[in-house]
C-alpha cells in the first residue's frame, strides 16, 4: 500500500529522514559533549595537582611537609576515589604524603614506558584503586629543592563522577530529542497531509466523473497541478467528440443502407422461388451484418470515454416486465447484490445482451428463469484492472441445458440447436461480440437446477464517491 500511496510514501520518507537525523544528531552531540567533559575532568584534575605541587614542599629535616586544601570534601572522605598523592623518588628519603580519603589503599603507577610524560612533563592514566574504584590520574614529577630532591605528584579523581554526569546529559538529550522528533514528525505529516490535499480533491473530481456525477474537473488547484486537471478536461472534451462523432456517422450510415437493403427484402418476395428465397436471405443477413457492424463501431468508439454508465436494476427490470408479458406460463425472477450496481456500458448495450440471454433463457425453460447481479470476485478477470470492479450478471433457466459440445456449436453465428423453436441463432454471438468489444466475460454452462447458465463478467464502477 506504501508503495502505491504517494501520501504514504513521503510520510515514510519524512518519518526515517527524521529519524536518522535525530539519531545521528544525538549521537554527534553526546559524543561531543563527551569529548568535552574529559577535557573539563583533566583540566580540574592538573588544576588540583598544581594546588598540590605549591603546598608541599621540603623542610630543614629533609622531610616531605605540607597540607593541601583543595576545597572538596571528597578528598577528605575515605575511599571515594578522590585521591592526592605524594611520593620521593630518587634518593629522597621521605615518608610519603597522601589526602585522607585514601587511607592505606594503594594506587598503582605505571610505567613511563608504557604511558610516556608529554611535553610539560605530564600524564594522564586510568588506574583502579585498592577499593576498585576506576580512577582518572594526573602525575608529574618536580625538583622540590636545590639539593635535587624530587616527588612524584598524583591527583586522580573518579571516573564514576564523570560519567555518571555524561549519562544524565545523554539521558537528558534523548529526552529532549525524542520528543522535539515526535513533534517535528507530527508537524511534518501535517505539512504533508495539507500540500497533498489538492490532489486527493483531484481524486474525488475524477471519481465524480467516473461515476457519472460530473462531466469535466472542476475546481481550484495550484499551479503544479493545474495542468494535469486541463490535460484531463482536455482529454474527456476529445472522448465526448469522438463519440458524438461516431454516433453521427453511425446513424448516417444506418439511415443510408435501411432503405436499399429494406427494398432488396420487398423486392424478394416477389421473385419466383428458389431466387426470390435467395436474395431475401442474403439481404437479411446483409441486414443483420450492417447492424451488428454499426453496433461494434458504436462500442468501440464509446468504450474509450468515461461517461457511460447504466444503472443495472431498473434495465433488468424493465427487460423482466416485457419478457413476463410475452411468456405468461414462465415465472421470472430477478436479485442484485449490493443494490446500486452501476456498469460502465451504454443502456442499449446492457439491453441487447441481457435481452437476448432473457429472450433465450424463455424460449427453453420448463418453468422458471432466475437473473442474478453482483460484483465478481477479484481476479475474476485480468482485462481493464484500471476499473474498479467487474460486475456478474447470471441468467439462469431449468431447461435441458447444453452439453459442452453443444455449447461451442450454439456460440457459432447463425446456428441453431432447436429449430423447433423460433429465432435467428443470432442472440448469442452478438452477446459474444458486445461481451468482447466490452473486454468483458461471456461464458455458458450447467446450472443447478439442471438448464443452461449463462454467465456475463461486465465492466462497472461504484456509485459511492470518496
Amino acid at each position: 500500500m506504501a508503495a502505491r500511496s504517494l501520501t504514504a510514501r513521503v510520510l515514510l520518507l519524512a518519518t526515517v529522514w527524521a529519524v536518522v537525523a535525530l539519531i545521528v544528531i544525538a549521537v554527534v552531540i553526546s559524543e561531543l559533549y563527551r569529548q568535552g567533559s574529559e577535557r573539563a575532568f583533566k583540566e580540574l584534575l592538573r588544576a588540583q595537582l598544581y594546588n598540590v605541587i605549591n603546598s608541599i614542599s621540603v623542610n630543614d629535616d629533609a622531610k616531605l611537609t605540607g597540607s593541601p586544601q583543595l576545597g572538596d570534601l571528597s578528598f577528605s572522605q575515605p575511599q571515594t576515589g578522590w585521591y592526592w598523592i605524594v611520593e620521593p623518588i630518587g634518593k629522597f628519603d621521605s615518608p610519603a604524603l597522601s589526602s585522607t580519603s585514601l587511607g592505606s589503599g594503594k594506587l598503582p603507577v605505571p610505567g613511563p614506558k608504557a604511558i610516556p610524560f608529554d611535553d610539560q612533563y605530564e600524564r594522564f592514566y586510568t588506574a583502579e584503586d585498592s577499593f576498585e574504584n576506576t580512577v582518572e590520574v594526573a602525575e608529574t614529577e618536580v625538583v622540590l629543592d636545590l639539593k635535587g630532591n624530587t616527588a612524584r605528584f598524583r591527583v586522580a579523581g573518579n571516573r564514576v563522577d564523570l560519567e555518571t554526569d555524561i549519562g544524565a546529559f545523554t539521558r537528558s538529550l534523548y529526552i529532549a530529542l525524542a520528543i522535539f522528533g515526535a513533534g517535528s514528525i507530527g508537524v511534518n505529516a501535517l505539512a504533508i497531509l495539507f500540500g497533498l490535499k489538492p490532489l486527493d480533491r483531484a481524486r474525488r473530481a475524477l471519481e465524480k466523473i467516473r461515476a457519472g456525477e460530473s462531466e469535466r474537473l472542476d475546481g481550484e488547484f495550484p499551479r503544479e497541478i493545474q495542468p494535469l486537471a486541463t490535460e484531463v478536461n482536455a482529454l474527456i472534451d476529445s472522448n465526448r467528440r469522438i463519440v458524438e462523432r461516431a454516433r453521427m456517422q453511425v446513424g448516417n450510415l444506418a439511415h443510408s443502407l435501411k432503405t436499399p437493403i429494406a427494398v432488396l427484402i420487398n423486392e424478394a418476395r416477389v421473385l419466383e422461388a428458389p431466387h426470390g428465397a435467395l436474395v431475401k436471405n442474403q439481404a437479411e443477413a446483409m441486414q443483420s451484418q450492417v447492424q451488428s457492424y454499426l453496433n461494434r463501431a458504436r462500442i468501440a468508439a464509446q468504450r474509450e470515454s468515461v461517461l457511460a454508465r447504466t444503472d443495472v436494476e431498473p434495465v433488468i427490470e424493465r427487460l423482466i416486465r416485457v419478457m413476463r408479458r410475452l411468456n405468461k406460463d414462465t415465472g421470472f425472477s430477478f436479485s442484485a447484490s449490493p443494490p446500486g450496481l452501476v456498469l460502465a456500458m451504454e443502456q442499449q448495450d446492457v439491453e441487447e445482451t441481457v435481452g437476448n440471454l432473457l429472450e433465450n433463457a424463455a424460449r427453453f425453460a420448463k418453468r422458471k428463469v432466475m437473473v442474478t447481479a453482483r460484483i465478481a470476485p477479484p481476479g475474476t478477470t485480468g482485462k481493464d484492472p484500471a476499473r474498479r470492479q467487474w460486475i456478474t450478471v447470471t441468467v439462469e433457466d431449468d431447461g435441458p441445458g447444453l452439453e459442452p459440445d453443444q455449447i461451442r456449436e450454439a456460440m457459432k453465428r447463425g446456428r441453431r440447436l432447436d429449430e423447433s423453436k423460433p429465432g435467428t441463432g443470432l442472440g448469442l454471438s452478438i452477446v459474444s461480440e458486445i461481451a468482447t468489444e466490452y473486454q468483458a466475460v461471456f461464458e455458458l454452462g450447467r446450472a443447478s437446477s439442471g438448464g443452461l447458465e449463462a454467465k456475463l463478467v461486465l465492466p462497472g464502477v461504484t456509485k459511492d464517491v470518496a
